[in-house]
């Protein structure tokens, strides 16, 4: 059984944590593997072009257990564990649709999040539609001044967090003061996703999320962010430059036994998980770790297409 690790006096948390461990060991287990990055000091860098995506740095897989939450799906709370599967019957007929996506799911989101997270603002702010299909004819497009927005792309391929502090900080302070100019200020922010699967279940590369108690700053290094045409050659890959600890980046994790993986079997289009990224008030879970994986004990699983959002909510 899985509790807390924290022991102290005989305390309501503590008897939480129990109760929760006993509705959480109920969960089927699927062994799967993950990607981590490997230990050791890399230069750890992400570049992303159209219809592909490649990480520097070195890289293993690792076989862990990932549960499977659908069966107790209203379990999960966004302070406690960093994620929370909800439904929403969305408006748009197509998602692969960019201007129904503009003019209807944005908002959707805006009011899902602000809802959920009981915020009093949200701004979602660019989508991105990933597909475990083949986009290898997409990657050999070749664009000139290819955005990171509204396209499609292959599954995220390792554990991560979109945002690391400095990222999540600079992000929130940025869209406040555009998005919402005349307003009073913030105590607090979310920097968030909201991802549905749009494709029929099961299927091949579901999302995982980890829960957001099961890591630490121990085992996290910075991922920087390169948005290119093309892919860099060699050494040009890690070369020095100037500032990058102030750049776009995100977070990622090394392999730890503690870590505690979830996913949700067989979504339906209704199905809408939403995550954090990075919640400015530590006192609660504050970001939720997510990668895809293969689901290979799900027969007949179908080409996963999903999209994601990303946002953030304010309170003032």
């Amino acid at each position: 059984m899985w509790v807390c690790r924290v022991r102290c006096k005989r305390t309501g948390r503590d008897r939480v944590d129990a109760r929760t461990a006993e509705i959480e060991d109920t969960a089927r287990l699927v062994p799967a593997r993950i990607r981590y990055l490997s230990e050791g000091e890399f230069v750890t860098r992400r570049y992303v072009s159209r219809g592909a995506e490649m990480n520097t740095g070195e890289y293993s897989d690792h076989d862990v257990v990932i549960r499977d939450g659908m069966p107790i799906r209203d379990h999960f709370q966004l302070d406690v564990h960093g994620f929370m599967l909800g439904r929403h019957v969305s408006a748009v007929e197509d998602f692969r649709d960019a201007k129904q996506v503009e003019l209807l799911y944005l908002a959707e989101v805006e009011d899902l999040a602000k809802r959920w997270f009981g915020a009093d603002r949200v701004s979602a702010q660019g989508w991105m539609v990933r597909t475990s299909a083949d986009l290898s004819q997409r990657a050999a497009e070749k664009v000139e001044g290819y955005v990171h927005a509204g396209g499609i792309q292959p599954p995220a391929g390792e554990a991560h967090v979109d945002f690391n502090e400095i990222t999540g900080r600079r992000s929130a302070a940025r869209v406040y003061a555009q998005a919402f100019p005349d307003g009073p200020g913030y105590r607090r922010y979310i920097c968030f996703s909201l991802w549905r699967a749009y494709s029929p279940g099961p299927q091949d590369w579901p999302l995982a999320v980890c829960d957001g108690r099961s890591v630490t700053d121990e085992e996290t290094a910075s991922n920087t962010l390169f948005v290119v045409d093309e892919f860099p050659q060699g050494k040009d890959l890690t070369a020095p430059v100037e500032g990058e600890d102030q750049m776009i980046a995100a977070t990622i994790f090394r392999y730890r036994e503690r870590h505690r993986w979830w996913y949700f079997s067989n979504m339906t289009r209704d199905d809408v998980l939403l995550f954090k990224f990075q919640d400015s008030d530590k006192s609660v879970t504050w970001r939720c770790p997510h990668t895809a994986f293969q689901d290979v004990g799900m027969q007949d699983a179908r080409t996963r297409t999903s999209i994601e959002v990303r946002g953030i909510a304010f309170f003032e």
